[in-house]
C-alpha cells in the first residue's frame, strides 16, 4: 500500500522547522571522534616546522650579515719573532686599503684559548706553532676581484720578509653552512605542505563519512523543502567547531615543543645559535597557523559536501 501524499497545509507547518531538522544531521556532541585530535597533532607539527624554518632563516641571515663584510688573514710561520713581524707588516698593508675599516691582530693567548678544546695542552706547547690570525672588517662585502687585490697587497708587504699570507672571506668558507640551512628551510616548507595535505584529506574523509551516515536524512530535508545551502551550513558548523578545537590544542602543543627546544638551544650559549631567535613578525606567522588550518578545513568541508550533494541529483 502506497503512503498517501502529505497535505500542503502540513508541509507549511513543517517547513519552518527546516533549520532545527537540518541541525540534527550531524552528531552535536562536542569534540567527538578522532578528527579534532588528528587535526591537533597535524597543527602541532606545522607550528614546530614553521618555527624551525623561521629560526633557520633568521640564523642564516644574521650570520651572513655579520660575516659578509669580514675577512681573515692567516700567516703560517714557525719562528715566533718572524711571525709577529709578518703579522705587523700585513696589518699595516691592510690598513692602507680604502676597503678596510679595521684591522686586529688576534693575540696568541686568545688563539690558544680557542684551540684548547681541540688540542688540549698542545695548544700552549711550542712544538705546535700556532699561525697568526688577523681579523679584518670591510666597509662592505667584497667581490672576488677586491679580495684578489687585498691578497696582492699582502704578498707585496710580506715578500721582503720572506713570508706569505692567505686571505679568506668568512662568507665563503661558511657557504656550505648556508646551503645546509637553506636545505633545512626547504625541508620545513615541504613538511608544512605535506601536513596541510594530510589535514585536508582527514577533513575530506570525515565529511564524506558524516554525509554518508546521514544521506537518508538529507533526502528527507530536500523533500521538506530544505536547500543544499542549509545542509552545507550544518556540516560546515560541525567541521569548523572540531577544527577550531583541534587547532587550538595543536597550537598549545606546538608552542610547548618550540619553547622546550628553545631552552635546549639556549643552553648551548653559542653566538651563532643566538642569531636564530624569533621576532614579533615570526610569532605572528606562527599564530596564523591554526587560523589557516581552520580555513583549510572549512574550504575542504564545503567542497566535499558540495560534491556529495551534487552526486545525489
Amino acid at each position: 500500500m502506497r503512503t498517501p501524499p502529505v497535505p500542503e497545509e502540513r508541509i507549511e507547518k513543517v517547513a519552518p522547522m527546516k533549520g532545527s531538522v537540518t541541525a540534527k544531521l550531524l552528531p552535536q556532541t562536542r569534540f567527538g571522534g578522532p578528527i579534532p585530535w588528528v587535526i591537533a597533532i597535524l597543527i602541532a607539527l606545522v607550528v614546530i616546522a614553521a618555527a624551525g624554518g623561521l629560526s633557520l632563516r633568521n640564523l642564516a641571515e644574521n650570520a651572513r650579515a655579520d660575516l659578509s663584510d669580514a675577512v681573515t688573514v692567516q700567516i703560517v710561520e714557525a719562528d715566533e719573532n718572524a711571525r709577529n713581524a709578518q703579522a705587523e707588516a700585513a696589518a699595516e698593508a691592510l690598513g692602507n686599503s680604502r676597503l678596510v675599516t679595521s684591522v686586529r691582530v688576534v693575540p696568541e693567548a686568545e688563539l690558544e684559548q680557542l684551540l684548547a678544546p681541540w688540542l688540549g695542552e698542545s695548544a700552549v706547547s711550542e712544538d705546535v706553532p700556532i699561525p697568526a690570525l688577523i681579523d679584518v672588517e670591510l666597509t662592505r662585502e667584497a667581490n672576488a676581484q677586491e679580495i684578489a687585490q687585498l691578497q696582492t697587497a699582502l704578498d707585496e708587504a710580506l715578500e721582503p720578509l720572506g713570508g706569505s699570507a692567505r686571505i679568506d672571506a668568512q662568507s665563503e668558507w661558511l657557504r656550505p653552512v648556508y646551503d645546509a640551512l637553506a636545505a633545512l628551510q626547504y625541508l620545513a616548507l615541504a613538511l608544512i605542505a605535506l601536513v596541510s595535505f594530510a589535514t585536508a584529506a582527514a577533513v575530506w574523509l570525515a565529511a564524506r563519512s558524516a554525509f554518508a551516515n546521514h544521506r537518508d536524512t538529507v533526502e528527507i530535508i530536500h523533500l521538506l523543502g530544505g536547500t543544499d545551502r542549509q545542509v552545507t551550513r550544518v556540516f560546515q558548523r560541525s567541521v569548523v567547531r572540531d577544527a577550531a578545537f583541534g587547532a587550538f590544542v595543536g597550537l598549545i602543543l606546538g608552542l610547548a615543543a618550540v619553547w622546550l627546544l628553545g631552552q635546549q638551544f639556549a643552553a648551548l650559549d653559542s653566538g651563532m645559535v643566538g642569531g636564530g631567535g624569533l621576532d614579533v613578525v615570526d610569532w605572528a606567522v606562527i599564530g596564523a597557523v591554526p587560523v589557516a588550518g581552520v580555513l583549510l578545513a572549512l574550504i575542504t568541508g564545503r567542497i566535499t559536501i558540495g560534491l556529495a550533494l551534487k552526486s545525489m541529483l
